[in-house]
Formats: C-alpha cells, sequence, structure tokens
C-alpha cells in the first residue's frame, strides 16, 4: 500500500469513529470513555489540535475541540454530558493522571 493510500485509509478510519462517537454513541460519557479506556472526545480533540499545530496551523484548545465536536464544546456539553458521581470523577483523576499527566487546574 502506498503512502498517499494509507493516509487516506487512516483518515477514513478516524471520521468513522468521530461518526460513532459524535453521531451513534453521544449517550457515552467522556468520563466514561476515559476510565475504561484512558481516552476521550476530548483527547481526540487535543491530538486534532496538536496535529495541527504540529504543522503550522495555530489552533487553540477551544478551536480544537470546536472542529472535532462540530460546535462549541459547551454546547455538546449541555446537549450530551450528564453530572458524573464522585466515585466517576475519583477514577477519572487517577485515569487522566496515568494517560494525560496533572489535570489543568485553570
Amino acid at each position: 500500500m502506498d503512502d498517499q493510500t494509507r493516509i487516506e485509509i487512516e483518515a477514513a478510519a478516524f471520521r468513522r469513529l468521530r461518526k460513532h462517537l459524535m453521531e451513534d454513541r453521544a449517550d457515552v460519557q467522556n468520563i466514561d470513555m476515559m476510565n475504561l479506556a484512558g481516552f476521550c472526545r476530548n483527547c481526540l480533540s487535543r491530538w486534532y489540535q496538536e496535529a495541527a499545530n504540529e504543522r503550522g496551523i495555530e489552533m487553540d484548545k477551544a478551536a480544537g475541540r470546536e472542529a472535532f465536536y462540530g460546535m462549541p464544546y459547551d454546547q455538546w456539553k449541555a446537549r450530551n454530558q450528564s453530572e458524573a458521581s464522585p466515585e466517576k470523577q475519583a477514577a477519572f483523576e487517577t485515569a487522566f493522571r496515568e494517560n494525560v499527566g496533572e489535570p489543568d487546574r485553570n
């Protein structure tokens, strides 16, 4: 397989993953994804942002999230996310530290 074809297939797989998470399973909470898999939609939006930045495209966290979510993050969150239990929040702190690093408290 040539590089261009591989890139196109990888991009198609990413688009399908995004569709699955945003349309097919919008009910799945980010905190549950992070606690079980070590990543969530916010991680994917950050990886998108980082890839853009690596290519010289200026994109901040909010713009990366909007590009991934297809809307401002606060709007997505209000539509789809619910309050997490204290147990899920504690598990998230551990999962975040293990997979991302220390949480940014700002």
